[in-house]
């Protein structure tokens, strides 16, 4: 009698539950918090520490970023322009792109000085308390954008002398009105030169993508190393001089978020805590880098999953980088007021008038990388006649302003293609429902 030999029964292994990147960058931002506090109590100790591990590893991840944001805002471009269909359509979006950010950012630049009057930040701040904060790191900055913030200006500042050079800068403006000019000369090329073209650039655009993933996965420590530098750096024993200052601005800061950006996307059909839902990995890592730009290749891919058009979210996103910094420009007019108050000096509705009007230029000249905003609030300064020393008390703290500034920044931008979307009756809500199933799955 032959033997039955029994299927043997299927084992199943319970596969461990994976810990999602938004929870690791949390977990990093605490681990950096917590070393940064041990090490500002020991200060023989902190400067080791951070000279030698904490900022080299905090750079690495910024290094990272910055090596893929080029080559996809370049790649995504030139596709998304190529398949706009003409020149027109293109006008057309940019018009409207620009006409959102300048609105929104003025209003930004209001806010500010509004809110800077009622809760007046400088008044009763004494001076006497407050550390004299070295801001030698900020000079070499100062000298290459001083005198470089009027209307013309900004315009030649946006053709390139050579595109080359200014990828390897990574300077976005001119990279943009390049990928631009190449896209659209592009759509006039015969089908049989232009296809093998797009089909390379589609290749290098996703090759990037998969780059970004992988380095994606080293941002928890590059977190906690920039966190870390931040808190040993300043503690928050130095803070309670300016906590108004620091209270002042987030407070501005939420209220623009809920108000102007939460009312806009009602509009515009959206719900804004939806949206902070959808970026909420991205404004963990912006908020701990005080980099916008870390998370420009993940926002272009986000708002494309969400519904927007290829050719919509390669345009707004990365020109949102320089035309629509909200952040930014709320503490254009808080710092510039406090300022203005520490020493004393009046400043009528006339003086703040044209105060308005020359933020509305220099807000566009920040960039999306840290301490770059202190450079602008300076030549503001510099425009308004003010004391320029008076940065210097608040040097010490400006990163940790930077760090709500930068994250507005991210939320403004994020929100920016799905308005130009809905208004050009482009946006993809049945593409953008699945998404949003897909994270609650």
């Amino acid at each position: 009698m032959d033997s039955v030999v029994e299927n043997p029964p299927a084992v199943h292994v319970a596969r461990k539950p994976r810990v999602s990147l938004a929870w690791q960058i949390l977990i990093g931002l605490a681990i950096g918090i917590v070393a940064g506090l041990l090490l500002n109590h020991y200060p023989d100790m902190r400067e080791e520490a951070i000279t030698g591990y904490l900022q080299p590893a905090g750079d690495i991840f910024i290094k990272l970023i910055r090596m893929i944001v080029v080559p996809i805002v370049f790649t995504s471009m030139v596709i998304g322009i190529a398949g706009v269909g003409d020149g027109k359509s293109l006008g057309r979006i940019g018009l409207k792109t620009l006409l959102y950010f300048e609105v929104v950012t003025t209003i930004a630049i209001v806010l500010g000085l509004v809110v800077g009057n009622v809760l007046q930040p400088g008044v009763g701040t004494d001076m006497s308390q407050l550390g004299h904060t070295d801001i030698s790191r900020y000079q070499q900055a100062t000298q290459q954008v001083q005198g470089h913030h009027g209307l013309m200006a900004l315009v030649l500042g946006i053709i390139p002398d050579n595109v080359i050079a200014s990828m390897a800068k990574g300077d976005l403006l001119p990279v943009i009105f390049f990928s631009v000019l190449f896209g659209l000369g592009l759509q006039s090329v015969p089908g049989e030169f232009r296809k093998p073209v797009i089909a390379t650039l589609k290749g290098v655009s996703e090759a990037m993508f998969k780059v970004t993933n992988v380095v994606m996965r080293y941002a928890p420590i590059g977190v906690c190393a920039l966190i870390a530098v931040t808190v040993a750096s300043f503690g928050f024993g130095s803070l309670l001089p300016l906590l108004k200052l620091v209270a002042v601005t987030y407070l501005a800061i939420v209220l623009f978020a809920l108000v102007v950006l939460g009312v806009t996307a009602r509009l515009f059909g959206f719900r804004l805590f939806t949206l902070l839902r959808v970026i909420r990995d991205e404004l963990i890592i912006a908020f701990s880098t005080c980099s916008s730009a870390t998370v420009l290749p993940q926002l272009m891919k986000k708002m494309e999953d969400f519904g927007v058009p290829k050719s919509i979210t390669t345009f707004v996103v990365p020109t949102g980088y320089t035309f629509n910094l909200d952040g930014a420009s709320i503490y254009l007019g808080i710092g510039t007021l406090f300022v203005a108050q520490l020493y004393g000096i009046h400043l009528g509705w006339q003086e703040q008038i044209v105060l308005t009007l020359t933020m509305v230029v220099t807000s566009k000249g920040a960039a999306g990388v840290p301490g770059f905003m202190f450079v602008i609030l300076l030549a503001t300064l510099a425009s308004a006649g003010l004391p320029l020393e008076g940065l210097a008390f608040i040097a010490g703290v400006d990163r940790l302003m930077d760090m709500g500034r930068t994250a507005l920044n991210v939320v403004g931008n994020a929100l920016a293609p799905l308005v130009i979307a809905k208004w050009e009756r482009q946006y993809d809500a049945e593409k953008g429902k699945a998404y949003l199933a897909s994270l609650d799955a």
